[in-house]
This record gives structure tokens, C-alpha cells and sequence, in this order.
């Protein structure tokens, strides 16, 4: 019985073990899946939540609705991804640059305003909302009042071809009256020419004949010099109808500008030099987008005009500013004026008539000149523009040619009442005073007429300070 009770000890003994060694086991497997499941939960928890940032649970389950057919061997995002490639492709153009749907989607919206303001400019339509008014309908716009130009520059080509023939058979009809005129003229002219021979002849003749040879003679030249009369008559009536003709040419011509008219002579006046690119309001200065490499200088001024429409005509902009400072690419000016309801803001453009960075612009100064607004001609005024422009780089001639680029003219110059006999006792040189006065008028007149005829574009003296930035200089101590 002790060796049984012994062996049945053994047999409780390992049993004992081997469920502790099973449990021990057990525990560890249940620690180790237990582990193992908390990463698993965490792994899961964090690709849920990257799913959620690439699309949520909502829009994962309309994927395919959203993005349309998958493309071989790419994603649902890659294919949506080519989509929009091809759409920015279509609007901006390609190749496309490698980089982010939110700056292809930003370069579109930006490319849509630019072509939403062009359509508001050239349609004629008032504000546009670019998130309700699409590039189709603008576009549509666009080749509608194409469509209406095309047509319209049609018409006016055939009228011009219909004018142009108009004026072609008066120019050849006018031609050939010149001609028939100038031959007639020549012959006159040499009849002229031999009736004075003829004269020079019966003169010496009658000088030495007798006083009845001499009498003949005189008839005989009398009814000469009534011939001759009648030949200048007839040289005069020819002369009319010359006038008459270049008359005629004169009303073609003008018919001939009312269809295709003349270039605008002062298109370089209305260019813009640079733009306003920082404003500082508290210390009332500007930067200015040109510098050194412009060849800009201290004490230069500018007009400064709004970014959104054109030079006006009398040019006067809304500030004007003088520059201070000088760096490599921009400038410093302070303001020496501005418009309280309508101040300078930035790509602002400023403009200066006598400064260009490429080119020196040639100047005719002529007229009188009140340089300070105080109502009294300046002797020297015209000398005194001549030195400013030259002080900023302009040129300055004495008469108007192909070369001159502008004419800035004063006042007409005044000329007083002829002289009488008195006012010579109290003046001798009043005649003379009088005759310069006259030659200066004369002078403006020419100078003027010249510069119409060259199309050259003619600029006041206020005009001409308002397109230079120096109005408000006027009157201040040093400002010519």
C-alpha cells in the first residue's frame, strides 16, 4: 500500500505541474495577443484617422462617384489628381509645374480674375463674380463682340476702299489740271518774256528815231502793256483755279482722316515711367519701382495717377512726389500733395514728361511765361523752362523739326499799338520796341503752325506742369 500511495503522489504531482506550466502559457499568449491587439487598435486607430484626412467614411463610400472612372494602375486620389491636372491644363495652359492642388487651383482662380477684368473692359459689363460667372459665357461674350468688331472693321475698310478710290480719281484729276496749269503758266511766262524784249527794243528805238516814229512806237507799246495786262489777268485766273483744285484735294483729305484717322500724336505722354510699390502715410513718403539703374536722380517729381485708368488728357493725376532717395532698383520720394479723397495707393503709376530712362526728348520753348502764378510776365521765363529741362535730361531747340518730340508754349506774346508821331518824340526806339514785339508773334504763330503741321503735340504751361509733377512747386523759393 506505500509503494501505491507513492506513485499516486507522483501522478497528482506532475498533473499539478502541467496545468501551472498550461496556465503560465496561457497567461503569456493572453499578455502577448493582449499587447499584440493594442497596437493592432492603435495602428488601426491611426490609419482611421489618416482615411478620415484623405476622405471621410461618407466620402469614402461615394469614392466612386466623386472621382468617375479609375484610371489603370493608379489610385482613386492619382486618377482624381490626373483630373485635375487636365482641367488647370485646359484654363492656364501646360506643361504644369510639380506642385501642390492648392497652388494649380490658386494660379486658375487668378487666371480667371485677369480674364474676368479683360472682360470687363473690353465687353462693357459691369462687376462679374467669378464663382457664378464661368470662362464659357465669357468667352462667349468675347467672340460675340469679335464677331460685331470684325464686322464693323469691314465696313469701314470698304468705305475707306470706296474713299480712297474717291480720292485717287480727284488726285489724278487734280494732277492733271496742275499740269495743264504750269504748261499754261510757261507759255505766259515767255510770252511775258518776249513782250519785254519787244519793249527794251522799241524803247531803244524810239530813243533814236523822230517824235512821229516815237509816237507810233508808244501806241505800239501801250497796246503791248494791254496785252501783257491781259496775260497777268489770265496767269491770275489760272492761279485760282490752281487753289481751286488743291481746295478740292484739302476736303478728300479731311473725308479721308474722318474715316481712318490720324495717330494720337501724344500716345508717349500718356506712358507711365514706373509704380508705386510701398506707401508709408504717417511719414508721407512713397517707394518708387524705378532706381539708379534708371537713371533716376534726387529732385525729380512725378505725377502720380490712378492704377485703374488711363494719363487723363490735361494731365493731372491725383499726388504729386519728389524723390529724396535713391537705391539700385527703387526710389524714396516725399509727397508734395494728394488728394484727401482719392490718396495714393499701391501699383499706383507715376509719370514724369521730360525724364525717360531710354531716350533724351527734344523741347521748343516758346511764348511768355508767368513762372510763379503772379500774374506778371517773366523776362527770362523761357529761359528758365529751357534750364529745367535740361536739368532733367531733356534737350532743348530753337526751332520745331522731324526730331523735335513736344513744343511747350506760353502766352501769345502781347504787341502794342503801333507807335504814333508822339510816342516816338517821347520814345525813340518805340518802332523798334514795336517791330520785336511783332517778330515774336510772328515767330509763335510759325513755330506753332509748324508743330500742328509735323503733328507734333503742343503742351500749355500749366498742362505742361501738371505732366511733370511740379504744380505744386509753383511759388515755392528755388523751384526754377
Amino acid at each position: 500500500m506505500a509503494a501505491a500511495k507513492r506513485q499516486q503522489s507522483n501522478v497528482m504531482l506532475y498533473t499539478i505541474i502541467t496545468f501551472v506550466g498550461l496556465f503560465i502559457v496561457a497567461t503569456a499568449v493572453a499578455v502577448i495577443y493582449y499587447v499584440n491587439a493594442e497596437k493592432y487598435r492603435t495602428t488601426n486607430a491611426d490609419l482611421e484617422r489618416q482615411m478620415d484626412e484623405l476622405a471621410t467614411r461618407q466620402e469614402r463610400q461615394k469614392i466612386g462617384a466623386i472621382v468617375g472612372a479609375k484610371q489603370p494602375r493608379k489610385s482613386r486620389l492619382g486618377s482624381m489628381n490626373d483630373y485635375l491636372d487636365k482641367m488647370v491644363s485646359l484654363v492656364i495652359g501646360g506643361p504644369l509645374e510639380e506642385t501642390s492642388a492648392e497652388v494649380k487651383v490658386g494660379n486658375v482662380d487668378r487666371e480667371i480674375v485677369n480674364v474676368l477684368e479683360q472682360a470687363q473692359k473690353h465687353i462693357g459689363v459691369g462687376n462679374i463674380d467669378p464663382n457664378t460667372t464661368g470662362l464659357t459665357s465669357i468667352i462667349e461674350a468675347l467672340q460675340e463682340k469679335l464677331d460685331h468688331t470684325i464686322s464693323e472693321r469691314a465696313n469701314i475698310e470698304k468705305q475707306l476702299l470706296q474713299l480712297q478710290q474717291r480720292f485717287d480719281d480727284t488726285m489724278t484729276v487734280s494732277l492733271e489740271k496742275e499740269q495743264t496749269l504750269l504748261a499754261e503758266k510757261e507759255k505766259y511766262h515767255q510770252q511775258v518774256v518776249d513782250i519785254t524784249e519787244k519793249y527794251d527794243e522799241l524803247k531803244l528805238l524810239m530813243e533814236q528815231t523822230s517824235e512821229q516814229q516815237a509816237q507810233t512806237l508808244r501806241a505800239q507799246l501801250e497796246e503791248e502793256r494791254d496785252k501783257a495786262a491781259n496775260l497777268k489777268w489770265e496767269l491770275l485766273k489760272t492761279r485760282e483755279e490752281l487753289k481751286m483744285a488743291q481746295d478740292r484735294m484739302k476736303g478728300a483729305l479731311e473725308r479721308l482722316q474722318q474715316i481712318k484717322p490720324l495717330p494720337e500724336r501724344e500716345v508717349t505722354a500718356y506712358q507711365p515711367d514706373g509704380k508705386v510699390i510701398l506707401i508709408d502715410e504717417q511719414a508721407g513718403i512713397v517707394h518708387l519701382s524705378i532706381g539708379i539703374d534708371d537713371h533716376v536722380y534726387q529732385g525729380l517729381t512725378f505725377s502720380v495717377y490712378d492704377r485703374h485708368t488711363p494719363i487723363p488728357e490735361d494731365g493731372k493725376g491725383k499726388a504729386e512726389v519728389e524723390v529724396f532717395g535713391v537705391a539700385k532698383n527703387f526710389s524714396t520720394a516725399r509727397i508734395i500733395n494728394s488728394q484727401k479723397k482719392n490718396p495714393i495707393a499701391l501699383e499706383d503709376n507715376v509719370a514724369n514728361l521730360i525724364w525717360d530712362p531710354d531716350k533724351t526728348s527734344v523741347f521748343v520753348v516758346v511764348g511768355e511765361f508767368d513762372i510763379d502764378g503772379d500774374e506778371r510776365i517773366d523776362y527770362d521765363g523761357i529761359e528758365r523752362v529751357k534750364a529745367l529741362i535740361e536739368d532733367w535730361g531733356g534737350a532743348v531747340a530753337d526751332e520745331i523739326s522731324i526730331d523735335t518730340d513736344y513744343l511747350v508754349l506760353g502766352s501769345q506774346p502781347r504787341v502794342p499799338p503801333k507807335p504814333t508821331f508822339e510816342d516816338l518824340e517821347r520814345d525813340p526806339m518805340a518802332n523798334r520796341k514795336y517791330d520785336a514785339a511783332q517778330q515774336r508773334l510772328n515767330n509763335y504763330m510759325e513755330v506753332q503752325d509748324r508743330a500742328q503741321t509735323l503733328w507734333i503735340p503742343i503742351f500749355s504751361y500749366e498742362r505742361f506742369l501738371y505732366f511733370i509733377g511740379y504744380k505744386g512747386n509753383i511759388g515755392s523759393p528755388g523751384a526754377f
